[in-house]
């Protein structure tokens, strides 16, 4: 061969191998650009926008939830316009990315977030950031967004190191008038609120004001390739942990999610004084029956490997005539149970609690309490049943609480009692490859 025969074939094969090489980038960036194409899974369905959206895979699960449980009393004309309101809120499971759910559930005026951010808190139950991990959100690319009344929105997903176990600051700010303010009003966790905007501050000092409220933020999902889904929690007070030690993370559903090694994301959807038949007052109704939220709170996280429900107690507490139908609970359970099986989620239902002492308790209610735990205890509503009632009663006494584990009320529990109920949900049914009856 001569050596312009081999100059050639040389130019020839280069030519080849770019021409191929254009064909590469082309079909990719076609590909790219149609929408069934594209890799929606960091961002729920939608395409991340944010440049600092995660590149690596993995499941979105729920690491921490808090249900809307009504409209912020004093919040009606102005909303919290003008000032940065820094959520602090404890991880389950851990992740590679995060993303952030801000609802106006219970606003009457469009929402406008002009800046949000998440970020590592640098110590518990401190307004105080990591600097490094302070991100801002963005909402399908943008800095800010409008939340319309009723509605929610999530966040892009961004690339950012979520410990288990851990404490999380999410911060949003409004400049003007909202209305209403959406929040979980039992949070047992201390907030912090500052005059003016400092969402990407990671310092302490602007955030002079604390709140016992969780404002706009209902949920953090987490980016994991390590976590086996969400456990979801449903319940009432009790979920809720009212009578739990503030800020030491001690309602029932955080230490679930110790005993699940941080292997699963535990979502608490737990409102106090919620029922599971009846909703609250106002227009959208402050603590919507667990019938009317199944979809919002249980149904709807990322990820579902189970829901546990742990309601009824204040149906038959705060039935109207004093006379409550144990038939109508079990129904409303069943009803509960029938719309997971359908999207093929199995569903583990707890016993209701004694609560004798309580200025509530007579013998009609709780005839109807026992008639709904033998319902229960047969085993033909629940897949799994949680039996509380057996674990937290007193033995001397079985209408009772055990003393060491009753808040003094005779209804709620203390950390021990909340410590107790975790111990007792068997993690195993969430290993056995169980599927529900569809």
């Amino acid at each position: 061969m001569t050596r312009r025969h081999a100059c050639a074939l040389l130019a020839a094969f280069t030519a080849l191998i770019i021409a191929v090489s254009a064909g590469i980038y082309l079909v990719a960036r076609q590909a790219s650009a149609r929408p069934e194409a594209r890799d929606t899974s960091l961002s729920g369905g939608r395409v991340p926008h944010n440049p600092a959206a995660p590149a690596s895979t993995g499941t979105w699960v729920g690491s921490w939830a808090a249900a809307p449980s009504g409209a912020e009393p004093g919040t009606e004309l102005t909303g919290i316009a003008g000032r940065s309101v820094r959520n602090i809120v404890h991880t389950s499971a851990g992740g590679s990315a995060a993303r952030v759910t801000l609802s106006n559930h219970y606003g009457q005026l469009p929402l406008r977030i002009t800046s949000a951010s998440v970020g590592v808190a640098a110590q518990d139950n401190a307004a105080e950031a990591v600097p490094d991990t302070l991100r801002p959100l963005t909402f399908s690319g943008a800095p800010a967004v409008t939340v319309p009344p009723g509605g929610q929105v999530v966040s892009d997903a961004v690339a950012l190191r979520v410990h288990a176990d851990s404490d999380l600051l999410v911060t949003t700010y409004s400049p003007t008038p909202s209305g209403p303010v959406t929040y979980h009003r039992h949070a047992r966790q201390i907030s912090y609120v500052a005059t003016g905007d400092h969402v990407l501050d990671p310092r302490a000092l602007a955030y002079t004001e604390p709140t016992p409220h969780w404002r706009y933020v209902t949920a953090v999902d987490v980016l994991s390739k390590d976590s086996r889904g969400t456990v979801v929690v449903i319940g009432d007070s009790l979920t809720d942990g009212i009578t739990s030690t503030t800020g030491q993370d001690a309602r029932w559903t955080d230490v679930l999610a110790e005993r699940l090694d941080f292997r699963h994301g535990v979502a608490n959807a737990g409102i106090s004084g919620n029922q599971l038949l009846t909703d609250g007052l106002g227009r959208p109704a402050d603590s919507p029956s667990g019938l009317n939220r199944f979809e919002r709170d249980a149904l709807s996280r990322p990820n579902t490997k189970a829901v546990v429900v742990v309601l009824g107690i204040n149906d038959i507490l705060r039935d109207p005539d004093g006379t409550p139908d144990p038939a109508a609970v079990t129904a409303g359970l069943r009803s509960l149970v029938s719309r997971a099986h359908a999207r093929g989620v199995p569903v583990v239902g707890a016993t209701l609690m004694p609560f004798e002492g309580h200025a509530g308790y007579d013998a009609v209610r709780e005839s109807a309490r026992q008639a709904v735990n033998t319902e229960i205890r047969r085993g033909e509503i629940f897949d799994a049943v949680l039996d509380l009632d057996a674990a937290l009663r007193d033995p001397y006494a079985p209408h009772r609480l055990a003393g060491h584990l009753d808040s003094g009320d005779h209804l709620h529990l203390n950390d021990a009692g909340y410590r107790r109920m975790a111990q007792r949900f068997d993690t195993s049914v969430l290993s056995r490859g169980t599927t529900a009856t569809l």
